[in-house]
C-alpha cells in the first residue's frame, strides 16, 4: 500500500529533534514491501500549502501522524502542541477520506483524549513498528479494527527492533539546524520516578537492541549521511543490567571513534568505564538530576542523594566529558527550605551546567498524578490534556519563581528559566557548530570548533 507519514513535531528547543520513532515505523513498513513517504512539518516551515501539494502528489491510501509531545513541559512559557495535530488532520479531511492514524509516544499517553480532540480515525497505542505494520497489512484485505485504539502488550526484543529509515531529506534539514542524530540502544526503563512516563510507554523492563545492530546505524549515519555527532536518545543510557556496555564494547571492537551523547544517571559507573566511552568519542552527558536536596530526592522516587550526583559529576569531569545536571523545584515534599538548600547545592556544584525547571508537568499513569488526586489539584477523571503542573502545596507559586530567579541570577552556568539560551543556541547552530551546545557554559572549558571531529579508527 502507498503511505504518508507526517511528522508533526513543532519543537525546535534547544534546536530540532530527528524524528527517529517515525523512521523506525517506516523501516518496518518498507520492510515488509509497502510504499513509503515522509513529510515533516517542521521541515517544511509548518506549511499547511506544502502538505496539501504533498498529499495531491502522493495520493495516498493511509495517512500516519507521529505525535512526540502534547507539550513542551514548561511552566513558565507553555506552547501547546495537539492543536498543531487537528490544524493537520483538518487539511487532510479536505482533500481525502482515506484512514488517518495517529501514533507516537506523546499519542500513547492520552490516546483516548487526543483522538477526541484532533478527529482522526485510529491511533496505534504502544510500538507503532508491529502495530502499524498489522493495521496496514489488515487495510490492504479491505479489513479494519472495531476499536479505533489499538493495542497489543507485548513489545519489541533484540532485532525485531529495527534500525530507523534514515530518510536524507529529513537528516540535511536537522544537521543543519543542530548536527545531531539520534540512536536507540534499548527500550524500557526499570526505575521508579514518580513523575515519568517511560515505563508506562516502554515497559519496566530492559529491551536491548543487538549491539551490532546499534553500531550498523552509527557506520551508516556517519559514512553515508556524514553525521558527527550522535546522541543515544535512551530514557536512561547507563542500564543497571549493563547492556550500555555491550554497545560501547562492540563500538571499541569495530574501531569506532565519533563524538556522542546521552542520558545518564548517578550510579555505579567505574573509572575504567568511563575511560572505555570517551576512547569511544563520549563528549558529553546529560545527568538526571531531577531534585536537588536528599528530601526531594527521596520524593521523586530516587534512588541516590545529592553527594551521589556531586560523585557523579566529578567522575566525569576528571575525565574532561562536560556534564549538564537537570532540576525540577516545587516537586511533593518541597518546602521553602528545600528549595533554598537546592539552589545552595546547585550553585556549589562545580565544573557543570545546571537547567532548573519550575513545577512538574503532570501525566497520567503516573505515581505524581495519583498524588495529586489525593492532594486535590486534578481530579480522578481530569484527562490532562490541557497542561497541569504539580508544585507543592507547601510552597507558593510566585515566591518560588521570585526566589529562583533571584538565586540563579548572574550565575552563567545555572540557568533559569531553561529556554533563556534558545536563541543562543540556535544561533550556534545555524552557524554550523555541532552537538548540544550547553558545555560553552562551563567555567574553564576551551572553545569549541565550528566543525566537529569525527574519526573511525582504521
Amino acid at each position: 500500500m502507498k503511505i504518508l507519514l507526517i511528522g508533526a513535531n513543532i519543537a525546535s528547543t534547544p534546536y530540532p529533534v530527528y524524528p527517529l520513532g517515525l523512521s523506525m515505523v517506516s523501516s518496518a513498513l518498507r520492510s515488509a514491501g509497502h510504499e513509503v513517504y515522509h513529510f515533516d512539518f517542521l521541515q517544511s516551515d509548518m506549511s499547511l500549502e506544502v502538505l496539501t501539494r504533498e498529499i495531491g502528489r502522493i495520493d495516498p491510501e493511509i495517512i500516519g501522524i507521529s505525535i512526540r509531545n502534547i507539550d513542551n513541559v514548561n511552566l513558565l512559557n507553555e506552547q501547546r502542541y495537539i492543536d498543531t495535530v487537528k490544524d493537520i488532520v483538518k487539511n487532510i479531511r479536505q482533500q481525502t477520506s482515506v484512514p488517518v492514524v495517529l501514533g507516537g509516544s506523546g499519542f500513547s499517553m492520552m490516546p483516548e483524549a487526543i483522538l477526541r480532540e484532533v478527529g482522526a480515525d485510529y491511533g496505534i497505542v504502544g510500538e507503532g513498528e508491529s502495530l502499524m505494520l498489522g493495521f496496514v497489512s489488515d487495510a490492504a484485505r479491505g479489513v479494519y479494527p472495531s476499536e479505533r485504539c489499538i493495542r497489543n502488550p507485548s513489545g519489541l526484543h533484540g532485532r525485531d527492533i529495527p534500525s530507523a529509515y534514515y530518510d536524507p531529506g529529513f537528516m540535511e534539514f536537522y544537521l543543519r539546524n543542530g548536527s545531531i542524530a539520534p540512536i536507540q540502544t534499548k527500550r524500557g526503563c526499570t526505575h521508579k520516578c514518580v513523575y515519568c512516563s517511560y515505563p508506562f510507554l516502554e515497559g519496566a523492563t530492559i529491551r536491548s537492541r543487538e549491539p551490532g545492530a546499534v553500531v550498523d546505524d552509527i557506520l551508516f549515519l556517519t559514512e553515508n549521511l556524514k553525521v558527527r555527532y550522535i546522541f543515544f536518545i535512551d530514557s536512561v543510557f547507563n542500564d543497571e543490567e549493563g547492556h550500555y556496555l555491550d554497545v560501547v564494547r562492540e563500538m571499541e571492537n569495530q574501531n569506532i571513534h565519533v563524538p556522542w551523547t546521552a542520558f545518564f544517571k548517578p550510579g555505579k559507573i567505574t573509572e575504567e568505564n568511563v575511560a572505555l566511552m570517551k576512547k569511544t568519542g563520549l563528549k558529553a552527558v546529560e545527568i538526571g538530576a531531577d531534585a536537588s536536596t536528599d528530601t526531594t530526592l527521596r520524593r521523586l522516587g530516587k534512588s541516590f542523594g545529592f553527594r551521589d550526583i556531586i560523585e557523579f559529576n566529578e567522575l566525569f569531569v576528571r575525565h574532561d566529558i562536560a556534564t549538564a545536571h537537570f532540576y525540577m523545584f516545587g516537586g511533593p515534599g518541597e518546602t521553602q527550605e528545600t528549595v533554598m538548600e537546592g539552589i545552595e547545592n546547585i550553585r556549589n556544584l562545580k565544573n557543570t551546567v545546571s537547567f532548573m525547571f519550575m513545577g512538574i508537568r503532570i501525566l497520567p499513569h503516573t505515581a505524581l498524578a495519583r498524588i495529586a488526586i489525593r492532594e486535590g489539584i486534578i481530579s480522578p477523571d481530569q484527562e490532562l490534556l490541557k497542561p497541569v503542573y504539580y508544585i507543592s502545596p507547601s510552597v507558593d507559586k510566585e515566591w518560588l519563581e521570585e526566589t529562583l530567579v533571584n538565586g540563579f541570577s548572574g550565575i552563567r552556568h545555572c540557568v533559569f528559566p531553561p529556554d533563556a539560551l534558545e536563541s543562543s543556541l540556535k544561533f550556534l547552530h545555524k552557524l554550523g557548530y555541532a552537538g548540544s551546545m550547553w558545555d560553552l557554559l562551563i567555567p574553564g572549558r576551551g572553545k569549541r570548533n565550528r566543525r566537529g571531529k569525527l574519526g573511525i579508527r582504521n
